[in-house]
């Protein structure tokens, strides 16, 4: 659940502020490796009567193992989150979601034939870098938001050990930081051991999906991470650190970022990949 190198020190992150989210402090005993998480990504440890709405907890999946999630009221914020590249949503995508036919790919350059090297630096809960490591694309995915980076690395380390050769291979292709891509995209990318040819970003925006599910599952990250107020920057840091290309998710009619016009649009019914090339893929 844990990278190798964290501290077993727990620590109270972010003592004198108000948290989004905070790990229960009474939990601690029965879940020693919570305390090395609140140390490893500085997330708050709290009383019970003090917990905000958000906590990051460890529950037991159908088959009874452990796994890392982020619960609040259910009427509010939907089930419990996690990350999961071995069933579910990303199973299904993986298997059914159309190859290297579906957007992201012709974005990053798949569907040509090219495999390049891709920096996911919005990675949220890891689908679309699943999707592009499942199409044989090594994957490095950086979320910048601590609980979501947590539960982002406790399903990437599942999947790399799961008993499905097919999924731990492809998981093994990926890789999970945590940092903010904004300021420190170029030190984060000099821990990766592929160059970062193509950056992929999906800033928050806002959904117009009526599914309540998916209306929870965005309260949820809306609490934790708030709007994209950044965007410039992130496109700025994306285009000095490239190689090759930037591709940028943005609704089908929105402005591209910064009014900054693109090389050329990826678009289908809802929305569009702003492509920005600095140089053919091959």
């Amino acid at each position: 659940m844990l990278p190798p190198e964290d501290s077993l020190a727990a620590h109270d992150a972010a003592a004198d502020a108000a948290p989004v989210i905070a790990i229960a402090r009474s939990r601690l005993q029965a879940r020693p490796e919570l305390a090395m998480l609140a140390a490893h990504f500085g997330i708050a440890l709290r009383e019970d009567d003090e917990m905000p709405a958000l906590k990051l907890e460890v529950a037991l999946d159908e088959q009874g193992a452990p796994r890392l999630v982020i619960a609040g009221d259910e009427r509010e914020y939907g089930k419990p989150l996690c990350v999961d590249f071995v069933a579910g949503r990303a199973d299904h995508r993986r298997r059914f979601g159309g190859g290297r036919n579906q957007l992201i790919a012709r974005a990053c350059g798949l569907n040509r034939g090219a495999l390049p090297s891709i920096v996911d630096a919005t990675a949220g809960l890891g689908r679309d870098a699943f999707v592009l490591a499942s199409l044989g694309a090594p994957v490095l995915m950086i979320e910048r938001v601590a609980a979501t980076a947590a539960i982002l690395v406790d399903g990437l380390t599942r999947a790399q050990g799961c008993a499905d050769d097919e999924i731990r291979e492809i998981a093994l292709r990926m890789q999970a930081l945590h940092g903010d891509a904004t300021r420190e995209l170029g030190e984060l990318v000099t821990q990766w051991d592929q160059p970062p040819q193509v950056v992929h970003l999906d800033p928050m925006y806002p959904h117009r999906d009526k599914s309540a599910l998916v209306k929870k599952e965005m309260r949820v990250f809306r609490a934790l991470a708030g709007d994209d107020a950044d965007a410039p920057a992130l496109l700025e840091a994306a285009l000095e650190v490239a190689t090759h290309r930037v591709v940028v998710k943005r609704p089908r009619k929105a402005e591209p970022i910064g009014g900054l016009a693109p090389s050329h649009v990826v678009e289908e019914k809802t929305s569009r990949y702003d492509v920005y090339v600095k140089q053919a893929l091959r």
